[in-house]
């Protein structure tokens, strides 16, 4: 039974909203390619992300090409509905966010582009989905249910929060918490200095992810094969014997090779924000453990209070 939180965790079930879910995932992929057009490298694709926004998930600012000083922003407004161009000039734009096709919200897309005078070239075949389908070419997937977006997007105001309370509690090298439109999931990422010795990876994108050692942490709502929205914390390289590992609320998963915390678990108990940065804390320090991090150096006691402050 959902609990007085109910409002802040409210229910996802995923083959409820998938179709909903997978045209969001590449509207979210034609923004991200955007942000990849108009940023220069960061380590390990930090420039790439989306961020949440008290309306839904924006690039931050971004410089327009042969325009010094000028800079554009682009933000899913999953409240009103609508994607936002807003440009430091002062001109703004707005697309209707509503169930059509990727094709033709491309079309439209590049049109707004265009209209505000920008010529950005998008690479239009979709990345870390089973059998892409160009952005220009697919007629697939074109579903919009407003009601599931926005509890998608109350979600991902709530697990921003915790989160970021969650990376209180390191002194080392950390990732912003950040929207990865690829894999279409929100996390935060640790490091603990070290080069990955681990043999290198399949593809310069992963390889440049995971250059050096890292403990990620974050939640997806279900797409990718798994089914149900859940949060999840995994090591790269895996250390042995980190399925060996109990941390409760949740649990390692052997086919994954990560740890698991079902959202509808965590929004069934009394504290879901709790119950959340319970499962993030202990599955990060099994991790942290099994793979010899300096933890004295590298960690800090969570801070609780919104301002830092004794409360």
């Amino acid at each position: 039974m959902p609990n007085d939180n109910s409002a802040a965790w409210p229910e996802l079930n995923w083959p409820d909203w998938q179709p909903t879910a997978d045209t969001l995932h590449m509207l979210t992929q034609i923004v991200g390619k955007t942000r990849l057009a108009l940023t220069p490298l960061q380590n390990h694709w930090w420039n790439v992300p989306l961020y949440v926004s008290a309306r839904g998930l924006g690039t931050s600012p971004m410089p327009v090409p042969g325009a010094p000083g000028t800079l554009l922003e682009i933000e899913f407004d999953l409240r009103a509905h609508l994607l936002r161009f807003r440009i430091s000039d002062g001109r703004a734009l707005d697309l209707p966010l509503r169930a059509q096709s990727v094709a033709s919200f491309f079309r439209e897309y590049n049109e707004a582009l265009r209209s505000l005078g920008l010529n950005i070239p998008i690479w239009p075949m979709p990345v870390e989905v089973a059998d892409p389908i160009r952005f220009d070419l697919d007629e697939t997937h074109a579903s919009y249910d407003p009601a599931a977006v926005e509890r998608f997007h109350q979600i991902l105001m709530s697990v921003d929060t915790v989160l970021k309370r969650f990376s209180t509690g390191f002194l080392g090298k950390i990732s912003p918490v950040h929207f990865f439109w690829g894999s279409f999931d929100l996390c935060a990422t640790r490091f603990n200095g070290r080069l990955c010795s681990a043999p290198p990876r399949p593809d310069p994108i992963q390889q440049e992810a995971y250059s050096h050692e890292v403990i990620s942490a974050g939640f997806w709502p279900g797409n990718g094969g798994f089914g149900a929205p859940a949060f999840y914390c995994y090591a790269a390289p895996v250390p042995e014997g980190l399925g060996t590992k109990t941390i409760p609320p949740g649990s390692f998963d052997p086919k994954l090779g990560e740890f698991i915390l079902h959202y509808e678990d965590a929004r069934a108990a009394s504290d879901p924000a709790q119950s959340i940065l319970s499962f993030l804390e202990s599955s990060y320090s099994a991790a942290a453990d099994a793979a010899g991090w300096d933890r004295k150096a590298l960690e800090r006691s969570i801070t609780h209070s919104p301002a830092g402050s004794p409360t």
